[in-house]
């Protein structure tokens, strides 16, 4: 599947939506504050424009694909980010998160999402598949 821009869009909220609260919530549990929520809600703002540049980098491959490896490349990117965001800027109110807890969290949810739009996403919705990932229009 190669998926338009909206598509990675519905793609990433849906996921998150659905994937990443409820594991970002058990998190919540065991850290102080809301600091889980907030990263996670960094990485889909952030996302939606990582999303516009991925599109841009799809378009100059010749097969116009975006293969698993490319997406954990671009996990590891957008980490580098969240934590230079998180541990640099320091970004969050209130206390900064323990780097391991931090790294748990981020890659769970990451994990869980990826494993979702390789296996359950193509099995639930078939049509997801075929209009480039996209519920709506």
């Amino acid at each position: 599947m190669t998926p338009t821009l909206f598509g990675r869009w519905q793609t990433r909220f849906f996921l998150l939506m659905l994937i990443g609260v409820p594991i970002t919530i058990v998190f919540t549990a065991f850290a102080p504050g809301v600091g889980p929520l907030i990263i996670l809600f960094l990485v889909m703002v952030l996302g939606f424009g990582w999303d516009v540049f991925y599109q841009l980098i799809q378009r100059q491959r010749w097969d116009q694909d975006w293969p698993p490896v490319l997406q954990l490349m671009a996990g590891i990117v957008e980490l580098l980010l969240i934590l230079t965001l998180v541990f640099v800027i320091d970004i969050l109110p209130g206390p900064t998160p323990n780097p391991i807890f931090f790294l748990a969290h981020y890659w769970t949810v990451w994990v869980a999402t990826f494993l979702a739009s390789q296996s359950l996403m193509r099995l639930v919705f078939p049509r997801w598949r075929f209009n480039g990932g996209q519920w709506l229009g």
